[in-house]
């Protein structure tokens, strides 16, 4: 086994749990796609847990457990993915969750997915490949009205509203590269980006550079550098080198803002920490947390298949003050203003 179910809420130690005779001790189970400590899953997870908290299931109410799976860096073939959900499946049925939340789209499709329809109520968060895609329907009526025993929170990107904020601050942006990896939710943000241009086309020129490979993603990042390219959009986030080794968000991301001479998008606003320029990013922990709401009402007697399954609603405007220096960027005061979190160190 490469991870260990875990505890992850205060709210959770066995001695709460032993002391709550007189109500209910309501079972939350979060599967991570990745593993724990990830840029994308941390938040997610976080933003599950307070909304449970908000909603009343705190204290000794509450029990979770989480495991991840780690299908990013090391569990990466589908082979391994496979003996990871068969792993997964086990802790969850031995710890007889009230809810199942799944975390991104491996532990959604390798677990869930699977079965024709979960016995456990099952919310997701941050789904990149739409429920209804692919015919993959046996518990899905409709977005609206479910109708089975999973509803979630689809990761949409708002990708043209992130160009949008980054043509505001360079008016002369006329070229826009795309780094994607060939993963499937590469593939997932990637048709989301396609759909999203056809909706609103915007005058710009995309280019799309698409690769599994690190020395490769670093050949592109260079070659940007001597384009006339304006800005990055970077939503590869696992990359491997030629004697094997993985590389995933946090390393790509940092060495990305090391190396690159133009700004870059972020997907995650979280990526911003890790260098990157800034601007308009999915709100990871708000994402978490409006699948965390779905969760509570199920706890508290809803059935899944009558909550809605929603858009990720709200992006965050995110700069990273010392990157914009050192690429001699200067962020019209009016944006720095409505930002939501500006690093300045």
């Amino acid at each position: 086994m490469n991870a260990t179910v875990t505890q992850e809420s205060q709210a959770s130690q066995a001695s709460q749990a032993s002391q709550a005779t007189d109500e209910q001790i309501y079972k939350v189970f979060i599967l991570h796609s990745y593993e724990l400590d990830h840029v994308c899953g941390q938040p997610q997870s976080a933003g599950v847990i307070e909304a449970l908290n908000n909603s009343g299931f705190s204290g000794q109410k509450l029990s979770i457990e989480a495991y991840a799976m780690d299908t990013k860096r090391t569990n990466t073939t589908a082979e391994s993915i496979t003996e990871q959900a068969k792993i997964a499946l086990e802790a969850i049925n031995e710890f007889q969750p009230d809810v199942l939340v799944t975390l991104d789209d491996n532990a959604f499709y390798s677990v869930v997915n699977s079965l024709d329809n979960p016995k456990f109520p099952v919310v997701f968060s941050g789904l990149n490949n739409l429920p209804e895609a692919d015919g993959q329907t046996h518990w899905l009526n409709n977005r609206k009205q479910p109708g089975g025993n999973v509803t979630g929170v689809y990761e949409k990107i708002h990708f043209v509203t992130a160009v949008q904020v980054q043509r505001n601050i360079n008016t002369n942006l006329r070229k826009m590269l795309i780094l994607s990896d060939n993963s499937p939710t590469g593939k997932a943000l990637i048709k989301q980006i396609r759909e999203e241009l056809k909706q609103n086309p915007l005058d710009i020129e995309f280019e799309y550079k698409i690769t599994d490979s690190w020395e490769e993603y670093q050949q592109f990042i260079t070659a940007a550098n001597a384009s006339d390219i304006n800005s990055l959009y970077p939503v590869a986030l696992r990359l491997i080198d030629k004697q094997g080794k993985t590389y995933t968000g946090n390393e790509i991301l940092q060495w990305t803002a090391k190396h690159s001479r133009k700004p870059a998008i972020p997907l995650n606003f979280s990526f911003v920490q890790l260098g990157l320029f800034g601007g308009a990013g999915v709100d990871f922990h708000a994402m978490g947390y409006q699948a965390g709401l779905k969760a509570a009402a199920i706890l508290q007697g809803e059935s899944a298949g009558n909550i809605p399954i929603d858009d990720a609603k709200r992006y965050a405007l995110v700069f990273n003050l010392p990157r914009a220096r050192n690429l001699g960027i200067e962020i019209p005061q009016d944006i720095l203003l409505a930002a939501d979190i500006v690093y300045t160190e």
